[in-house]
């Protein structure tokens, strides 16, 4: 059974090659976002991180960073601990290109709810989502690997001097994950509650907007 696991499960190497063929991602020039629009796939996922139909890829970055983590008091079990995600801190680039910076941060559309957000590396737009959807299934997501996402906008901003690269957005997806997964010791007693953890983790984003 193992072997065959194996031989079913596409390597990174071979899964990332397919994603960046299909994606469009080795450009030689850059492409406007409309001419993206009209070329790139949207990659393939499990069903239920599929983008609803009218919405178009604008942009595609690759994602190096930490998935930030601290020990806290389980709400599942009164006087364990477990390690909760506190933020994400990324960078996504096109090639050698800074595209978007990568966190957490209060979204000011929703009461400052505390969202998952992008911010444009040029013009200092944003964008804040919700995860509607994810995915451990092991035919797409790697072992050890955060789960794939589909997020869902609920709110943008332009950037101060009106810049609105991002404003667009409607879904992003984060795909392709390796690493970041909480790791399995330092947080096993309500002594640890309080202790960090930072992991390394890349994954792409596939960002969205309505079809014109």
């Amino acid at each position: 059974m193992k072997n065959s696991e194996t031989t079913e499960r596409p390597t990174r190497a071979t899964r990332l090659a397919a994603c960046l063929a299909a994606l469009g991602l080795a450009f030689t020039i850059a492409l406007p976002s409309s001419a993206l629009a009209q070329t790139v796939t949207p990659p393939n996922v499990p069903d239920n991180l599929q983008v609803p139909e009218g919405n178009v890829i604008f942009r595609v970055g690759h994602g190096v960073g930490f998935q930030n983590y601290v020990c806290a008091p389980s709400t599942a079990a009164l006087g364990h601990v477990a390690y909760v995600l506190f933020t994400p801190q990324a960078t996504l680039f096109d090639g050698g290109e800074q595209l978007t910076s990568h966190f957490f941060s209060p979204n000011p559309f929703e009461g400052a709810t505390v969202r998952a957000t992008w911010q444009d590396s040029v013009d200092s737009s944003r964008v804040w989502a919700k995860a509607n959807a994810s995915s451990v299934d092991p035919k797409f997501v790697e072992p050890g690997a955060v789960a794939w996402v589909l997020l869902q906008t609920v709110g943008t901003d332009l950037g101060p001097t009106g810049g609105g690269t991002l404003a667009a957005t409607t879904f992003i997806q984060r795909v392709n994950t390796v690493g970041g997964v909480a790791p399995s010791t330092g947080c096993d007693s309500i002594n640890d509650a309080g202790t960090k953890a930072f992991m390394p983790y890349t994954a792409d984003y596939i960002f969205y907007r309505r079809q014109n």
